[in-house]
């Protein structure tokens, strides 16, 4: 299975639903907290954005809602 790196906050609703979506899987994850300054400047310059949440899975990146996100996930790791 590819890493895969979850850039989020705590406090963001479509981050937490990533949380629990990869732990019902079991699907292993880092987490890197985007409120952190040196974080969010590490996404910026790697993925060219740097809103929550960011998933990334193998040389892949997705952002958006949740919802949005959730397709290209299950396609790349059922």
């Amino acid at each position: 299975m590819p890493e895969v790196i979850l850039y989020a906050t705590p406090t963001c609703p479509d981050c937490h639903a990533l949380r629990l979506w990869l732990g019902q899987h079991g699907i292993p994850y880092e987490e890197r907290d985007l409120t952190v300054p040196a974080v969010a400047n590490e996404a910026k310059a790697r993925y060219g954005v740097r809103v929550a949440p960011i998933t990334v899975v193998g040389e892949q990146f997705f952002y958006g809602t949740f919802d949005q996100q959730r397709p290209k996930l299950e396609a790349l790791l059922a």
